[in-house]
């Protein structure tokens, strides 16, 4: 277990580093004094403690590029303000931990995050054991198998629906309609032309959803219901 802890002040990174060690003694431990010291790092820890006044790249925006580069990195921010609450969201944090808080508080929170982790690693274990549902589609006279979750997004154009993953898309003649009714929970349709996939999302606003590949449309009538959707992805996702 990977375990960093991202704050500007040496005394309080030193103080978290501490109340780890007696919590988790066999954590691996990182201290990055600011935000492009973490983000410069070969490797990101499973667990980021991140503070958000910081000079220079502030700690938000340092969760924003954390995700841009597509890490799954359980981000608990550890600060005195309360206004970035709801941005916290957008950046699929895990927590939002505000000042003062006391020893109890800190082992429940870290706690959960560890438990999230080691399920998320256990899941990935199981689901490499098991076969995963896919869709197969006949595509320029061949018929193609694709992993419904490698999927990013799918997009209609001219009675085809083309499938986008991260190094290929794929054409075929179907209906969008189809696929969704095969794509399950993962998959969302925020706009009649495009089904994407929640696990590629890099961020959003009332108007497009930005992927990892690619960038879709939201129509704004479905905003309200893409967030309570992706909401719950995240809560999902943090349980397995």
């Amino acid at each position: 277990m990977r375990i960093g802890i991202c704050d500007d002040e040496k005394e309080i990174r030193h103080t978290f580093a501490e109340k780890i060690r007696r919590i988790y003694p066999k954590a691996e431990l990182e201290q990055y004094p600011s935000g492009e010291e973490l983000l410069s790092a070969d490797r990101m820890p499973d667990i980021l403690l991140l503070d958000i006044r910081m000079p220079g790249r502030d700690g938000m925006e340092t969760a924003k590029k954390l995700r841009e580069k597509g890490g799954e990195t359980v981000i608990i921010f550890v600060t005195a303000l309360e206004d970035f609450v709801f941005q916290a969201f957008d950046v699929g944090a895990f927590h939002y931990l505000v000042k003062p808080f006391d020893d109890n508080k800190f082992r429940e929170v870290l706690s959960r995050a560890v438990g999230q982790v080691e399920g998320r690693e256990r899941a990935e274990s199981t689901e490499s054991r098991q076969e995963k549902p896919r869709l197969i589609v006949t595509a320029g006279g061949k018929h193609v198998s694709v992993n419904l979750e490698d999927i990013v997004y799918a997009e209609v154009f001219d009675r085809k629906v083309i499938v986008h993953t991260m190094d290929a898309d794929i054409e075929y003649y179907g209906k969008m309609k189809e696929l969704e009714k095969q794509a399950g929970e993962e998959l969302y349709r925020p706009h009649r032309a495009y089904l994407i996939n929640f696990n590629y999302i890099v961020k959003y606003d009332a108007s497009n959803i930005y992927l990892k590949r690619g960038q879709v449309l939201m129509a704004r009538q479905n905003y309200r219901e893409f967030v309570q959707r992706y909401l719950r992805y995240n809560q999902r996702k943090g349980q397995e």
